[in-house]
């Protein structure tokens, strides 16, 4: 079975606090966009999780996301017959703020569950993905939507409305848990306005939206190359710029075409990993 699993954004952002287990208490409104993975999934007679990916750099072993959610599939079904083949096309960069692992572990649980005929509910996908990773609830859901606790509440929300989406990772990786450690350690934080933003993106208040984009990691994650990424956006015409997830990656919002192309042109002259991509109502979707 062959899916399309897409990136994400953070339209917002904001760490509540830090639970008792170790984890954090989230507020995220999230995006899928058209930047996919192709995920293959097939079973084999071996009895072995497989991984098998096409870029240098991605562990091929028990540490990777995709593998990772195969094993808890098997663990909720109580599924012996663990023999499967689990091929991953990147196309989204690794370690860069927008659920490039989450996405391909959605699509994982997502084909499994076709492959096996669980039948298991969304709601049930989501809680097997929530034990591996907090975007991964999201990934399987896609759209637009508020993600609250751990990232296992998942409330879809009216559609972003139409628009372009510039991406742009400089060369720098940022790990989660360190970028978790990092706001962990600061002694204040400025929280954002979730109430107005849930208003927003309910309402599908595309001008509001933009006005009230937000990260909290920007205060705790330092990417040298965010303000000069950030700065070309914004002379560009963008209508917001802001970090996704735990960096590095900077996204822009275009209401105006030719603007977002004229920003994406001057980004791929600085930085390699520069995409332009739109809005998706999907976080997995099937391929023929």
């Amino acid at each position: 079975m062959k899916v399309k699993a897409a990136a994400k954004i953070n339209l917002m952002l904001d760490i509540l606090k830090r639970l008792d287990n170790g984890y954090h208490s989230l507020f995220m409104i999230m995006q899928s966009v058209d930047l996919f993975d192709t995920v293959t999934v097939e079973k084999n007679n071996l009895n072995k999780i497989l991984i098998e990916c096409d870029k240098d750099g991605v562990p091929c072993n028990e540490k990777n996301i995709a593998y990772k959610c195969a094993v808890k599939f098997f663990e909720y079904c109580n599924i012996e017959d663990v023999g499967v083949t689990i091929k991953i096309e990147k196309n989204i960069p690794m370690a860069a703020g927008i659920a490039g692992g989450s996405a391909d572990g959605a699509a994982v649980i997502y084909c499994l569950n076709k492959i096996y005929n669980t039948n298991l509910t969304q709601k049930e996908l989501c809680e097997i993905g929530n034990r591996v990773g907090a975007d991964i609830p999201f990934s399987l859901t896609g759209g637009t939507a508020v993600a609250l606790g751990t990232g296992n509440v998942i409330a879809p929300v009216k559609d972003l409305p139409d628009c372009l989406i510039v991406l742009a990772k400089p060369q720098q990786d940022v790990s989660t848990p360190e970028a978790y450690a990092q706001f962990d350690a600061l002694t204040r934080v400025r929280h954002l306005d979730r109430i107005s933003m849930i208003d927003a993106v309910s309402n599908g208040d595309y001008e509001k939206i933009c006005s009230l984009c937000g990260n909290v990691f920007e205060q705790a994650v330092e990417v040298p190359k965010r303000p000069h990424i950030k700065g070309i956006m914004r002379k560009c015409g963008a209508d917001a710029t802001c970090m996704s997830g735990s960096g590095p990656t900077v996204f822009g919002l275009f209401s105006n075409e030719n603007k977002a192309k004229d920003c994406y042109e001057k980004l791929s002259s600085k930085y390699n990993q520069v995409y332009i991509c739109k809005p998706t109502k999907s976080g997995v979707i099937e391929l023929d």
